[in-house]
């Protein structure tokens, strides 16, 4: 069997195709996981995961389950990339004389893999929260969604409000995320795009570090020998469980960086003054049960969407993502 070391674009590439490929058959699950997050005690627009897609078709449509779609679609390619190939770096250099990696080393590489995707990760989900939430504060006024985008004088000053004082915004606008950057950029930088970059990397370095190790040992036990790989159906198991699993360990700190990271608020919905006072004012006023708000529905979007990752990753590059070795095309 003939061996040839994959270049790093190949694995970027795939790592792409993987996340786009996820992103779309799981992310109706998550706008429903922004929107229950989101839901304050009292003001509940939606009671579970299956009342909010079904309140949201009926109301805004079968694609505004899929609002918010178009930025995560463009911006998942590059963030899924970084995230697979920055791990698959990581554990090449920290492998030492071609022995498999410690525990410790596996959750390092994971470690460098969080703090490298959020350079993408933060902005992406800066706008892709501002599109799916827009519908759960039209529904809580009890007004219709605007389909049709707004002139962007107009979003300044709704956006600028919400963002810097929590002013309560009585028509949320069906924006698009071009309006919403460039009102970002213009009025605060390129930080405006960066908040809840704390909370981002609380959420994804802990998941990659639990995460990747967590499926190169499920995986593992697939594997009839250290020379074969585990079957498709075992990585897309492991993928799932041990997404599954890292979701709900991080959920809590998905919770405040979904908190943090929304412009515009709902009806005497409070804002928030960076992690602590979130995390602060949540369990004052909802309880400690409110960061686990939306845990099912991330374990059901992480799941697959690792699961299919892993698998897509498989074919374009000939190994799974976190074999103990570098990765080899098979032929």
């Amino acid at each position: 069997m003939s061996q040839q070391q994959i270049s790093l674009p190949a694995k970027l590439i795939n790592g792409g195709i993987a996340g786009i490929v996820g992103v779309t058959c799981v992310f109706p699950i998550d706008l429903a996981k922004t929107r229950l997050q989101n839901q304050r005690a009292g003001k509940q627009v939606y009671k579970s995961m299956m009342d909010c897609l079904v309140k949201t078709v009926r109301t805004e449509g079968y694609f505004g389950m899929y609002r918010g779609a178009a930025v995560n679609l463009t911006l998942v390619t590059p963030e899924k990339a970084i995230k697979l190939a920055a791990n698959d770096f990581f554990r090449h250099h920290l492998a030492s004389g071609g022995k498999g990696l410690t525990v410790f080393k596996e959750m390092m590489a994971g470690c460098g893999a969080g703090m490298c995707q959020v350079i993408v990760t933060t902005p992406m989900e800066m706008l892709k929260i501002q599109l799916q939430d827009a519908g759960r504060i039209a529904a809580q006024q009890q007004k219709p969604v605007m389909m049709a985008p707004t002139k962007l004088g107009t979003t300044n000053t709704l956006l600028s409000r919400s963002y810097n004082s929590g002013t309560v915004v009585t028509a949320p606008r069906a924006l698009s995320a071009t309006q919403i950057a460039k009102e970002l950029l213009q009025t605060q930088g390129i930080q405006g795009l960066y908040k809840g970059l704390g909370a981002t990397l609380m959420r994804d370095v802990p998941f990659s570090v639990v995460y990747f190790p967590l499926f190169a040992n499920l995986n593992r036990l697939g594997k009839s020998s250290t020379e074969e790989s585990s079957p498709f159906y075992w990585a897309f198991l492991s993928g799932c469980a041990a997404g599954s699993c890292a979701a709900v360990a991080v959920n809590p700190c998905d919770v405040v960086k979904t908190r943090l990271q929304s412009l515009s608020k709902g009806t005497s919905e409070e804002s928030y003054n960076g992690v602590m006072d979130c995390i602060n004012k949540i369990m004052q006023k909802e309880g400690p049960s409110a960061f686990l708000k939306g845990a099912g529905c991330r374990a059901l979007v992480i799941a697959p969407l690792f699961g299919i990752a892993q698998v897509m990753y498989f074919v374009g590059v000939g190994e799974y993502i976190l074999d103990n070795s570098p990765m080899r095309l098979l032929n």
